[in-house]
């Protein structure tokens, strides 16, 4: 793995425990890897193993009317990339972006792995051409039923001015609160190893680890490094009543900002009524320490909801709670938590509808902006039109208000069609609005973007 340019204290012996019990864990699942790559390769025919490779070729022609994201003095600009790609995966071929990949293994063993280069020329700001790349990888390797063990990596280098958001839980094609100013290449990897052991129907410990390296060229934004671990019990006591345990251990190096560590505690007891309905309470705690002069704090969520199957098409969430937030040295802050979605499927149409609220805590990212309590409601919907044509329209607005008593409206909305001209050759059209309205005026913007694409994969 890269390292940032982070500064390193001198460890502490619990954290360098620490640090010997990671590298542990990433010989186990590299060599789990390793093994099971070369089992694959002897026990399957070699035609069948290469018919697994699939090669992909996209050129896509996009413009936008504000690149670098400014207030005022907007430029607008013909972006020209191409996108030479290559995938291997054991699974049916699919579409995914790096925020899919499935969180639960559906064959004992397998291997997602997708790679894009990208080479982007500017119409007229020709100093921002750059070379992208996005590359996930997702395998793992399940011994005697039972144990499972998971390697996950998600590497992305881009001038995007939105980053993406790759953490547990995060909705597809979600984004953090940092937004860049201009146009500079950032570089953000994030590497999962996990072990997972199934010790009943619905009995599970787990292990996970987390490294999320950030690196960006602007010497304005700072590099940094994430590493997080956190152990989970999940544990029924019949078929009605369920604990889930979990604790993180999480450490933040920055390039300039002060570093901390985090200890993170959630317990949520279960009760459920019958398959398709089930009501929980649960309590979120976290502590943040942070080097000085920068002042810690600690965070209490409690909250309790309900997950509802209305049919088997249609399911629905509620959660709803409280948390307050105390700064040492500093008055407290508190508000209203929630999570509220419903997702409904239908042979050629899926909707979805999440509203979020509480608080957001900005960090590995461009601009680091920290705790931030936040409202958000985000809708889509996807219509196969014909059976090679599908539509879709998404749309989200957030509320984002910072101890910095900044405050901003962030929106978006977003349209698309897709056609599968050929087996192997589709052809899309995307429209998107964005925007942030803000009480600080250089954080203002808005951009519209179009863009075509012609994708070929064999």
């Amino acid at each position: 793995m890269h390292k940032g340019k982070v500064k390193h204290n001198s460890p502490s012996v619990a954290f360098l425990d620490y640090l010997l019990f990671r590298n542990f864990v990433f010989f186990v699942l590299h060599f789990s890897t390793f093994t099971f790559v070369l089992s694959s390769i002897a026990s399957a025919e070699v035609g069948d193993f290469f018919s697994q490779f699939h090669p992909s070729f996209t050129v896509q022609e996009e413009y936008t009317d504000n690149i670098y994201l400014f207030p005022t003095d907007r430029k607008g600009d013909f972006i020209t990339t191409i996108s030479p790609g290559i995938s291997f995966s054991t699974s049916p071929l699919r579409a995914t972006t790096p925020a899919q990949i499935s969180q639960t293994p559906t064959d004992p063993t397998g291997i997602n792995l997708n790679y894009q280069l990208g080479l982007a020329f500017y119409a007229r700001e020709n100093q921002n051409d750059y070379i992208s790349h996005n590359g996930t990888l997702d395998t793992w390797y399940t011994y005697n039923q039972r144990l499972t063990l998971r390697l996950r990596e998600n590497f992305i280098q881009s001038e995007e001015n939105r980053e993406w958001e790759y953490t547990p839980g995060a909705l597809g094609q979600q984004n953090p609160l940092g937004t860049q100013r201009g146009r500079s290449v950032y570089s953000q990897n994030v590497f999962g190893p996990s072990v997972d052991y199934q010790f009943g129907p619905n009995d599970r410990v787990s292990i996970n680890y987390r490294n999320t390296i950030y690196q960006n060229q602007n010497p304005a934004y700072e590099d940094s490094q994430e590493n997080a671990l956190i152990p989970r019990l999940i544990y029924w006591f019949n078929i009605r009543n369920g604990i889930t345990l979990e604790y993180g251990y999480i450490r933040g190096d920055f390039e300039r900002s002060p570093d901390f560590v985090v200890h993170l505690a959630r317990g949520r007891y279960t009760y459920q009524f019958n398959p398709r309905t089930s009501l929980f309470v649960e309590n979120t705690f976290r502590r943040r320490d942070f080097d000085p002069p920068s002042t810690d704090s600690e965070i209490n969520n409690p909250s309790m909801g309900i997950d509802h199957a209305f049919s088997p098409m249609l399911t629905g969430r509620v959660q709803v709670g409280y948390f307050w937030q105390n700064p040492e040295g500093r008055p407290s802050t508190g508000g209203f938590s929630c999570d509220v979605g419903l997702t409904k499927s239908e042979e050629r149409t899926s909707y979805t509808l999440s509203f979020q609220g509480g608080y957001r805590e900005d960090y590995f990212t461009a601009q680091n902006l920290g705790f931030a309590k936040y409202y958000r409601a985000i809708a889509s919907i996807r219509h196969t039109l014909a059976q090679r044509v599908t539509l879709g329209v998404s749309g989200a607005i957030e509320r984002a208000e910072y101890a910095s008593d900044q405050k901003d409206w962030i929106y978006s909305a977003r349209g698309y069609a897709s056609f599968q001209l050929l087996r192997w050759l589709s052809l899309s059209l995307e429209a998107s609005h964005r925007g942030d309205e803000s009480n600080v005026d250089t954080q203002d913007y808005i951009e519209n973007r179009v863009l075509l694409r012609l994708s070929a994969t064999l």
